[in-house]
């Protein structure tokens, strides 16, 4: 793993520490990419429970919670699920903070309206909920790369009250 990403899960690990909170994620597009870069950080455990690869809708349904009114009203590749994810992944795993990912990371399946790299990120925490939309021209590996390194810099900005 390259060491400005092991640098960022530590970064973000010392302020989840710091708070006495934990971290869980939902991921979609990355397919467990920001699970996998956590967990190779050493003392990991400290503050991460786990995540889930909620790929399928039902899963996103199911085991995250996000309500089927949104995945029909706004699609699984939107904030409003994004957000939704974030905060359904707290309570399913019972953390302080969840990060979740959705979005197309191609080279298929993208629309006029969301093209391939389109991509959503939230951070639910007690501070609050926030989501974040990018849309990245890369490949299939380089999205879903670019994708986990926002959500982490997502969580840190979050965590540092946005700054």
């Amino acid at each position: 793993m390259e060491d400005d990403i092991l640098a960022l899960v530590a970064a973000c690990g010392r302020r989840l520490v710091e708070r006495g909170w934990t971290l869980a994620m939902a991921e979609s597009c990355t397919g467990g990419l920001i699970c996998h870069w956590v967990t190779n950080l050493s003392g990991s455990s400290d503050f991460f429970v786990g995540g889930i690869v909620s790929y399928a809708n039902r899963i996103k349904r199911d085991l995250v919670g996000v309500p089927e009114e949104l995945l029909i009203a706004h699609g699984a590749v939107s904030g409003e699920v994004a957000l939704a994810m974030a905060e359904g992944v707290r309570h399913a795993l019972g953390s302080d903070v969840g990060i979740s990912v959705t979005g197309i990371a191609g080279p298929t399946g993208g629309t006029a309206e969301k093209p391939v790299g389109t991509v959503y990120i939230a951070v639910a925490s007690p501070l609050g909920s926030e989501a974040l939309h990018g849309v990245w021209p890369h490949d299939r590996e380089g999205n879903k790369r670019v994708s986990a390194r926002a959500a982490l810099e997502l969580l840190l900005r979050h965590m540092d009250g946005g700054k």
